[in-house]
């Protein structure tokens, strides 16, 4: 039986793991049609309500990218931190960059280029979970 930090630890990346996969799959349209409004206002007169609604969708995509990098970024120190678990740190070291460079992205006004840094975390987190022994709590 794994000690219970590797127990833990699994459960918080297989958590991790469904929250990354299921905010990708649901940014990629919204990165999409932030990008490709970004693109109307540029180049003809679009309404001011419309513009303000990109807007606001530009700062939610913004705050929920900030909010996974800070639990990313987390699960990546606890690996770090407790012993039981350094073993398997090589698997998942990288995704606190990985979420830094998504948030960076979509900073810089690139929504849908910020897609794929969190899918090498979904990646790293994948590899995790398989390097780890498979118990229940």
């Amino acid at each position: 039986m794994p000690p219970l930090d590797v127990r833990a630890a699994r459960v918080k990346v297989s958590n991790q793991l469904f929250n990354v996969d299921a905010f990708v799959k649901n940014l990629i349209p919204i990165a999409q049609n932030i990008e490709a409004m970004d693109n109307q206002i540029m180049t003809k007169k679009v309404r001011q309500d419309l513009i303000d609604v990109n807007q606001s969708n530009k700062k939610k995509v913004l705050t929920a990218i900030s909010t996974l990098r800070g639990a990313l970024t987390a699960l990546e120190n606890e690996f770090r931190a407790k012993p039981a678990l350094s073993r398997y740190l090589i698997n998942i070291q990288g995704i606190t960059t990985l979420a830094a460079q998504s948030e960076d992205s979509a900073i810089a006004g690139k929504f849908v280029g910020a897609v794929d840094p969190l899918r090498q975390v979904s990646t790293k987190l994948n590899n995790t979970l398989a390097a780890m022994p498979n118990v229940e709590l």
